[in-house]
C-alpha cells in the first residue's frame, strides 16, 4: 500500500523552535478570517536560471507524509538568479522589488520598507508579516517600523512553510519554468518572474490565506513531530 511522492522539504527544528512553533499555532488557532484578510504576508525568495529538476520520489503510506525517512532537508539553491522580494494579502498585492546584491537592515529600510510597505499598509488598513531574518528583526527596521505606527505580527523562528506566501513563490517559480520559451539570461528571468507574478490568479492568493486557521491546527496536531 505504498504510494510515490516528492519527499517534503523541511527544516531542522531543534526542541525549543518546535515548542515556539507550537505555541504560537495554539496561540493563534482562533484567529479569525478578519485576522488573516487583514495581513500582508511579506518574504523573499531566490530564482535561478539552471538549476536541476530536483525530482525525488519516495515511498509512502497514507499518514507518513512527516515521517523522518520522507523527508529531504530544504537547503538553497544557487547558479545564476535573482533575488525578488513581495507582499500578499487578501484581494491584494504588492509589486515586486528586485534585490541586488546582499539585503542589510538598511537596505531592507531603505528599499522595501519606506517606500513599498508604508503606504501599502496604510493605504489598506493592514499589519505586516515578515519572518525573523536578521535584516527584518534589527533594531534600524524594528524602530522604523514602531515610528511609522506599522503593527507587526509576531512570527516564529524557521516557519516559513507557515506562511502562504511560500506557497506563492512556488506557484510563480512554476509559472516561469513553464513558459515557452525559458528564461535564458537575467533580464529574461526580470521580465518573466515581472509578468508571471500578475499573473497568479488573486483567488489562489485569497485561498491560502484563506488557510491559516487550518495550518494552525495542522501544526498543534503535528505536535509529536518536528513538523
Amino acid at each position: 500500500h505504498l504510494h510515490a511522492h516528492c519527499p517534503h522539504r523541511g527544516l531542522d527544528l531543534t526542541a525549543v523552535r518546535h515548542r515556539n512553533r507550537l505555541e504560537w499555532g495554539n496561540a493563534h488557532i482562533r484567529g479569525r478570517l478578519a485576522l488573516w484578510r487583514g495581513v500582508l504576508f511579506t518574504g523573499e525568495s531566490q530564482f535561478s536560471l539552471y538549476r536541476a529538476d530536483g525530482r525525488r520520489r519516495v515511498w509512502r503510506r497514507v499518514g507518513e507524509r512527516f515521517a523522518d525517512v520522507n523527508v529531504v532537508d530544504q537547503v538553497a539553491h544557487g547558479g545564476d538568479g535573482v533575488m525578488v522580494w513581495a507582499g500578499v494579502c487578501y484581494r491584494q498585492r504588492t509589486q515586486v522589488h528586485f534585490i541586488d546584491g546582499i539585503l542589510n537592515a538598511q537596505r531592507y529600510s531603505d528599499e522595501i520598507l519606506r517606500p513599498i510597505v508604508v503606504p501599502f499598509i496604510h493605504g489598506h488598513h493592514l499589519m505586516l508579516q515578515h519572518n525573523n531574518a536578521r535584516p527584518h528583526v534589527a533594531r534600524i527596521c524594528t524602530q522604523f517600523l514602531k515610528a511609522e505606527n506599522i503593527p507587526v505580527l509576531a512570527w516564529p523562528a524557521y516557519s516559513l512553510n507557515m506562511s502562504p506566501i511560500e506557497h506563492v513563490w512556488d506557484a510563480l517559480d512554476r509559472h516561469i519554468r513553464q513558459r515557452v520559451p525559458v528564461p535564458a539570461n537575467i533580464q529574461q528571468l526580470h521580465t518573466a518572474i515581472e509578468e508571471e507574478w500578475t499573473n497568479i490568479p488573486q483567488a489562489t492568493i485569497n485561498n491560502l490565506i484563506n488557510s491559516m486557521r487550518r495550518r494552525c491546527v495542522a501544526l498543534r496536531e503535528a505536535n509529536h513531530t518536528r513538523y
